[in-house]
């Protein structure tokens, strides 16, 4: 069985994360707003904590700009 990244939360985890659906996540995924890394074997979708971070960090701040 081919294990998780350390380090790294699943669609679902970082979904939860960023209090939004796992396919919300997804459609950013493809429309490049939020790139995940791949697992080199799965290819499935998995997210740093700190990218996750970063990307709510532009968008308050995005939204304070406003």
């Amino acid at each position: 069985m081919v294990g998780k990244l350390d380090g790294m939360l699943r669609v679902g985890e970082a979904a939860e994360y960023l209090s939004v659906t796992s396919e919300t996540l997804r459609n950013w995924d493809r429309s490049g707003r939020l790139v995940p890394t791949r697992h080199p074997v799965t290819g499935y979708r998995y997210y740093r904590q700190e990218d996750l971070d970063a990307f709510l960090a532009a968008i308050v701040a995005k939204r304070e700009h406003e």
